[in-house]
Parts: structure tokens; C-alpha cells; sequence
């Protein structure tokens, strides 16, 4: 080799990002595309036929797919806060919607902006909440002031929105701009203007969908044409009286993961065309799922798998390739943050409660998980008491569902032979011994969350909160509406 050469190829390698010859860098960009209330059970590569979703098929092909990606606790802001912090609910305190979380939590941007990464949050928040004493929902359309942004600099939010096609949001500045037209769509616009502009710097980006959320029928009418609700098929647990009603909400939720799938294409299209999607991590995932009439109710909060189970999809060529690979064992809300800081070289700071999984997912291994932890302290809202909301704690292996709420063990299923949950066991002598471990694993996962599993009011009163209207109104039959299966 001659000399100039060498000194410019030495000059090459010193410049970094700049030049092609010096690309790779240790740390990844990372991607959080986050839907909400899409359960797990609706995707095509989970083998569901009648939803149209062939850009998350295609990078489910190239990406670990967990079969049991748990919601801890699966409502909206508690998931958030458990997501960013790696923090079980009744540590950082929002175990409620509406409640803010703590200025000294510390969270996911916050650790990676202090490893140099550029910060950029989008969609919907939902963790500022509203002060004590202040009407509920009080804080959903005001701006969120920038010390309670918890290190995200770029910031396109809402507080929460779930009106879809007339959509705002504040900026930097707490500046008001409206989304033009199904809010999904210029949002992904600005996820994608954010990523160019960082291309060459390691960026973390979260962007928050507000759908496949109710309302079901608001999404663009080019999507909800795709859907026949009249042919679609339910989960045998809808109740025959539910059936057609089931079926309407279905096609319109439908359409919304279908037009979400379309931004999603989009957006993953752009890193490949700005060439950076084998040094980028991207999550996709749902905050929890919705029961859509499953046991004729709709929405979350509930322990059966429509409501706990959420898609999650890890992609990350350079160190994880591109071939598909399935991870059966389960995995928690707060087990996300640390594997994710492992996934990246990234130290996991002391604060973090969740487990790191990187190391197996790395080796090619599942993960070493028996179970994980399911709970409600405090029901509230669509599931308060007053409408058989009842606290309960519980665990998901990758089997069996256990469950038990302040009066004892609630619901025990075998979800291998009855998937769709419909023959409770819990109390069957013959299911005794199974019903023994599954007590024995849970109080373990209690003891190592110090958690005393106490009813709601003592959380609402330790935290210094208030129930939002009537949800503290105890139903005069409250012990017996409770012991449904």
C-alpha cells in the first residue's frame, strides 16, 4: 500500500459516521412504534387470516417474534410508565390513568440522552395526567410542560386524543398544530423527517399511535371498504347474543391495524432507503389488547389473554440478522426497558426492576422466564367496581393463566388445550397440584416485588389519589357480581 493512500484511508477511519468506509457503530439507533388496545391474536403471522396486515408479516419474517409479550398491568398509562422506567406499577406509582408520573422517575430517554443519543417522542402520551382534586381527563388537551417531558426533545404530543381524524398537538415551544386528516398518517410523516435528520447520529424515536383504540369506526374509508362485518369470524368465547354487534366492532378495528400496517410499511421503508436499518432497533408493540367482546365485553384491565396478550417484534440486523425466530417464554412491560438497554451496549441503571434479556436473545436462546406478573390494584373507569372491576394479581407462564383476587384464587386455564379460555379450573380438585404451583410461583413473584396485594383504597390513599367520579362506589352486591368466572 502506498503512503497517501494510507494516510487517507487512516483519514477515513478517524472521521466515523461521515464516510461510508466507517458506518457501523456500536450503538443502534432505536425505533418504539407503539398501537394501542392491538391485541396479539390479531396478526396475520400469528396465523390470523382475515386481517389484512402484510408489512407487519414481512417484518415479523425478519424479526424475533414473542409469543407472550405480556401487558403487567394492561391499561394505557401504566403501561407507559412501566415501559419507559423498567419499574413495576406499584413502584412508580401509575397504576391509574391520569396520574402523572414523577419528575425523578428515570426514563428511557433520559439514560440514552446521556449516552449522546438524539431524543424524539410522537403521538399520544398520557403520563403528565392531572393534578389532585382536578376534574378527570382535566389534563388530555393541554400542553405538557418541558420538564415533564422526561428527556424527549422533539415532541409532537398530546396528552391524549382518541379522535383520530381531528387531531392536535403541541410542539417544543407548547405551540398548537392539528394533524391533517387520520392523524397515523402525518405522523409517521414526521417520524420518518426525524430519522433523516438524525441518520447519522444514534437517535431514539417513539412514536405513539392513538389507534386500533375505540372509537372502531373513525378510520379512512378506503381501509374499513377492506372489511365485510357480516363474513367475519369471532372467537368462540363471544357470546351468541353479542355475535353481530361483535362483528361490526371487529371490521372497524380492523381497519385501523390495517391502515397502521400501512404507515408501518412506510415507515420501515425509509430506513432502508436512507440505508440505516441494519445498525437500527426497531419495537413494534400494542400497550395491552381489547377483550372485543370476547366473554361480551370490550376494552382491557381484564386477566384473560384478549386483554394481557400484545404483539411485540424485535428487529435488529446487525447484531440479531434477519431471519424470524420465536420466543415462546413470557415477558413483562418492565423487562422491556433493560433488554432493550442490553440490546444496545447501554448500562442498565440500578433503578430499573425489569429483567435484561438481551444476552439470550443475542445468543439465540429463548428467554429464562417461568412467568410473568399480571395485576390491578386499583380497577377504575370501564372495569371500576360498580361495573365488576376487582383488584386481583396473577401470572402468565407460556401454559397456564392463574389469577386470584382478594378473596382467593379466581381463574386457573390450560391454555394449550383450551386457548380460548372457557373452562376455569381453579378449585377443581383434579387440578389441585397445578393450582398449588401456580399459588406457590406467584407468591414468589410477590415476594420479589415486596407487593402485599391490599385492596385499592390503601394504594389510592398511599399515593395521595383520588378516584375519578363514582369509580370508588362499591356495588351492593360487589362479593357476589365478583366471583364470575
Amino acid at each position: 500500500m502506498n503512503l497517501p493512500y494510507f494516510f487517507f484511508l487512516s483519514f477515513l477511519l478517524i472521521q466515523g459516521s461521515n464516510y461510508t468506509l466507517s458506518d457501523k457503530r456500536d450503538s443502534p439507533n432505536l425505533i418504539i412504534v407503539l398501537a394501542d388496545q392491538w391485541r396479539a391474536q390479531e396478526m396475520g403471522y400469528e396465523g390470523q387470516k382475515q386481517i389484512i396486515t402484510p408489512n407487519l408479516d414481512r417484518f415479523a419474517s425478519q424479526s424475533l417474534i414473542f409469543e407472550n409479550a405480556v401487558a403487567t398491568l394492561p391499561v394505557c398509562a401504566p403501561w407507559r410508565a412501566s415501559f419507559l422506567t423498567g419499574q413495576y406499577p406499584l413502584t412508580h406509582g401509575i397504576f391509574y390513568n391520569d396520574k402523572p408520573l414523577p419528575n425523578e422517575a428515570l426514563t428511557l430517554a433520559e439514560i440514552l440522552k446521556a449516552e449522546g443519543y438524539q431524543t424524539g417522542y410522537i403521538g399520544k402520551w398520557h403520563l403528565n395526567g392531572h393534578q389532585r382534586g382536578e376534574e378527570p381527563f382535566s389534563g388530555r388537551d393541554k400542553p405538557v410542560p418541558a420538564d415533564r417531558r422526561q428527556g424527549w426533545d422533539y415532541w409532537k404530543v398530546r396528552e391524549v386524543t382518541h379522535n383520530y381524524n381531528n387531531s392536535f398537538y403541541f410542539d417544543e415551544k407548547d405551540e398548537k398544530h392539528t394533524w391533517p386528516g387520520y392523524d397515523v398518517f402525518p405522523q409517521t410523516d414526521s417520524a420518518i423527517s426525524f430519522i433523516s435528520k438524525n441518520k447519522k447520529n444514534p437517535f431514539v424515536l417513539m412514536l405513539s399511535y392513538g389507534p386500533p383504540h375505540d372509537p372502531y369506526f373513525s378510520a379512512p374509508e378506503e381501509f374499513q371498504k377492506l372489511y365485510n362485518a357480516s363474513k367475519l369470524q369471532l372467537r368462540p368465547n363471544v357470546p351468541e347474543e353479542f355475535q353481530d354487534s361483535a362483528r361490526r366492532v371487529l371490521a372497524g378495528y380492523y381497519a385501523h391495524a390495517t391502515a397502521i400496517d400501512h404507515a408501518f410499511g412506510k415507515l420501515i421503508r425509509s430506513l432502508d432507503s436512507l440505508g440505516i436499518s441494519d445498525q437500527t432497533l426497531v419495537l413494534f408493540t400494542s400497550e395491552h389488547g381489547d377483550m372485543l367482546m370476547s366473554k361480551g365485553v370490550l376494552k382491557k384491565q381484564r386477566p384473560w389473554d384478549e386483554s394481557i396478550k400484545v404483539p411485540m417484534l424485535i428487529r435488529y440486523p446487525e447484531k440479531l440478522g434477519k431471519s424470524s425466530r420465536r420466543i415462546k417464554n413470557p415477558i413483562g412491560t418492565p423487562d422491556l426497558l433493560p433488554t432493550l438497554l442490553g440490546l444496545s451496549g447501554v448500562k442498565i441503571p440500578e433503578s430499573v426492576e425489569g429483567r435484561d434479556f438481551s444476552e439470550e436473545l443475542l445468543s439465540g436462546n429463548d428467554i429464562s422466564s417461568e412467568a410473568a406478573l399480571i395485576m390491578l390494584p386499583v380497577p377504575f373507569h370501564e372495569w371500576r367496581f360498580g361495573n365488576g372491576g376487582r383488584e386481583y394479581r396473577g401470572i402468565r407462564t407460556d401454559r397456564y393463566t392463574y389469577a386470584k383476587d382478594l378473596k382467593g384464587p379466581w381463574l386457573l386455564y390450560d391454555n394449550q388445550t383450551d386457548p380460548y379460555q372457557m373452562n376455569n379450573l381453579s378449585g377443581n380438585p383434579e387440578f389441585k397440584e397445578l393450582q398449588d404451583r401456580m399459588e406457590k410461583l406467584l407468591q414468589k413473584k410477590l415476594a420479589e416485588r415486596k407487593d402485599e396485594f391490599l385492596p385499592a383504597d390503601e394504594y389510592m390513599t398511599r399515593w395521595n389519589y383520588l378516584y375519578d367520579r363514582n369509580d370508588s362506589i362499591r356495588a351492593t352486591n360487589y362479593l357476589e357480581i365478583n366471583r364470575l368466572p
